[in-house]
């Protein structure tokens, strides 16, 4: 990402709903089981729900079981950014927007052995599904 997006939290507050300002802004999560996105199987571009950047392909989107939409990939290394996560004592790789710092959720280890190995468990309020 070269562009960044950057509004004050008041700007943040105003503009976004606050299911998604709680989970994006203040790296809240939504309950496992009801996003809109953890069960879609329609082709097509994930982005920013934010800033509208796009983050992961569908092609990369499989069922974890997990309670939220998995990816193996982001589209690519420059689309999100990862920040240690100490809170809830346990330790943890965050994902967040390189374009606007949103919280988006963690990656895992312990994804498809046969692709990447890794599991980007991200929150459906983040993400918006651009259908091919």
């Amino acid at each position: 990402m070269t562009d960044k997006f950057i509004k004050s939290e008041k700007e943040w507050a105003e503009t976004l709903p606050a299911d998604l300002y709680r989970v994006a802004r203040q790296k809240g999560t939504e309950r496992p089981f009801t996003g809109i996105y953890t069960d879609t199987t329609d082709a097509g571009t994930y982005t920013c729900a934010c800033c509208g950047a796009p983050l992961f392909a569908s092609d990369n989107k499989f069922h974890s079981g997990c309670g939220w939409p998995s990816f193996d990939a982001p589209l690519n290394q420059t689309t999100v950014a990862e920040h240690r996560d100490t809170t809830h004592g346990m330790i943890r790789t965050e994902i967040t927007c390189a374009r606007c710092d949103a919280h988006l959720g963690h990656v895992f280890p312990d994804g498809p052995a046969e692709t990447t190995g890794l599991r980007y468990c991200i929150n459906s309020v983040s993400l918006d599904l651009k259908k091919r």
